[in-house]
Formats: structure tokens, sequence, C-alpha cells
């Protein structure tokens, strides 16, 4: 009877063992698929470095590290003194030429063509007496009362007279026209060459005063007031949202199953709950860990890039360098 009991009882206990066994490995079977689904990555900011293509001394810096920008507000000013100074200059010559050109494309002054005009109206008249003179030296002349040299006296001065209202009226005419067209052309040129020079000068003295070009995270500060900051080099950097993405490495297998826009979740350290995010880049170039082998064996170290992105209010909470998980 005892032995029977005993018998029992071991049977029983084996069934339990083996219960206990099929369960951790099933359990453990399932965190490994789970395991194979997740993948570490880290996060990646890509900077919009705002510098200024002149230079000059730093006079305002507008933001601090740390705050949070909107489109087109001021981020840091330069000295503009010399670039106010060349627009000023660049303005004066262009009024000037703009002065010249009108100057030639106008007539005389009015009291040199009412001088003009005054000379006409007395050539005119003494043409019209030298008319009539003619006219009775020709007659005087076929009754023999004159002799031929007071005729040909009289036609001689009465195409002086003519020839001197044709001047005149000539004169006049170009009086009203201005310039010569080719003096006027080259004034023009002149004009618009320097229109350019201002709008130069104009757009390097805009260079002075920068704003952020779209909103985000002032990452970083380069320069403080009263330095000199050359040509170029950047003074603020920004980070905006949409720059921020998480990449992690997807071994060779699992990576023909992706596709960019598939969701994902990625799970950071000390958030409430995992943040949605999409695929929106996979690498088409294969990367190897170390052994770098082309071989059956090592295949499972060959990886593929991928990026992923996230909405901005999502984005604005995660920062670069932070290492997260990423669930397929």
């Amino acid at each position: 009877m005892i032995n029977r009991v005993s018998r029992h009882w071991c049977s029983r206990t084996l069934l339990s063992s083996l219960g206990v066994i099929f369960i951790t490995l099933f359990y453990t079977s399932g965190c490994e698929r789970t395991n194979e689904r997740r993948l570490q990555g880290y996060v990646e900011g890509e900077f919009v470095y705002v510098a200024s293509p002149v230079p000059g001394v730093l006079e305002a810096l507008h933001v601090q590290r740390g705050a949070r920008v909107a489109a087109d507000d001021p981020l840091f000013s330069l000295e503009e003194k010399p670039e106010k100074a060349l627009r000023d200059e660049a303005q004066a010559r262009l009024t000037q030429a703009q002065a010249t050109l009108e100057d030639l494309r106008k007539g005389r002054r009015p009291s040199e063509i009412e001088s003009i005009e005054a000379q006409l109206k007395q050539a005119t008249a003494a043409l019209a007496l030298a008319e009539k003179e003619l006219a009775r030296q020709d007659e005087l002349s076929r009754s023999g009362a004159t002799t031929p040299q007071d005729l040909d006296r009289a036609r001689s001065q009465h195409d002086q007279n003519r020839q001197r209202v044709a001047q005149l009226e000539a004169d006049l005419k170009t009086a009203h026209l201005g310039a010569r067209s080719d003096q006027i052309a080259a004034a023009e040129a002149n004009v618009r060459a320097l229109e350019a020079a201002l709008a130069a000068a104009q757009w390097s003295l805009s260079q002075k005063h920068r704003s952020a070009p779209q909103a985000g995270l002032v990452f970083d500060t380069l320069f403080r007031d009263g330095e000199w900051v050359p040509a170029g080099r950047p003074v603020v950097a920004l980070l905006p949202p949409a720059n921020v993405k998480v990449r992690a490495f997807v071994p060779e297998m699992q990576v023909h199953n992706l596709h960019p826009g598939d969701p994902v979740q990625v799970i950071v350290d000390g958030a409430p709950g995992p943040l949605a995010g999409q695929i929106s880049f996979i690498s088409p170039r294969a990367e190897y860990t170390p052994p770098v082998i082309y071989s059956r064996e090592n295949r499972s170290k060959l990886v593929f890039m991928i990026e992923v992105t996230f909405a901005p209010q999502t984005a604005a909470t995660l920062h670069p360098g932070q290492p997260v998980d990423v669930g397929l």
C-alpha cells in the first residue's frame, strides 16, 4: 500500500515538473520572439546652423540655449554701421544718376527756349521785309529804274534771311529734344547699375539681423555679445522638431518585411508609454558588424539602418543621443 502511494506521488511530481518546464520554455521562446521584434536605437538630431554671410561684431543675442522659438523670431544682430554707410553711399549715387538722366531727357531751360523763339520771330520779320524788297527791285529792274547790282543785293539778303529762319527753327526743335539718344542710353545703363549696387548694399545690411528660418529648440549658442563673428560662422544652432528622428539597425532577415511608412513603437526610458512613429527611411546599403566577412556563418551580422520620424509634438519630447528601443 505504501509503495503504491509512493509511485502515485512520484508520478504527480514528475508531471508537475514537466509542466513547469513546458511553461518556462513557452514563455522563454515567447520573450525571445518578442525581443527579435525589438531593436536598440538612439535619437538623432539634424541641426540648423544659422549664420550671417557678412562679418561683424555680435551686438545682441536675442535667444538663450534651451529656449523655443517660432519661425521669423529674431535670433541675433551684428554691428551694421559699415553696411549702413555703404547703403547710404549707394543711395546717394543712384539719386545723382537719376537726376542726370532726367536732365538729359529734358530740353534746354525755358529761358533759353524763349531766347531762340525771339530770335526766330526777328528772323521771320526780316525775311518778310526782304521778300518785299526783292519784289520791288525786280519790278524796278524791268522798267530800267534800278541797276542789276541792287537786284542782286536784294535777292542775296532775301536768301540769307530765309536760311536764318530755317536755322532758328532747327535750333528750337533741338532745344525741345534734350540730349542725344546715345547719351540718354548711357545714363539709363548707369542708373540700372547703381540700382543693382543699392540692392546689394541693402541685402548686406539686412543680413546683419538674422531670424529663425523655422520653429524649433535653440540647441546651442556659439558666440557671446561683443565677439567678432566671421562671415559664414554659425551663431545659433536650432533643432526643429521635424529634424528629430530615431536611428536603429535591422537584421538582414527582417529588413525585407519593412517599408517606409510602416508604424513602429519607440520605448524611451522614463516615458509613460511607447511613442508612435513611422519608418521614413530604409538604407539601401548594408552595414556589417566586425568581422566583415561575406560568409553564411556571419550573415546574421548584416544590418540595415532605418530612420523613424514622429509628429512634431512627439519629437519635441526627445533628445539627441538618447537611447531607445524600437518595436517593429
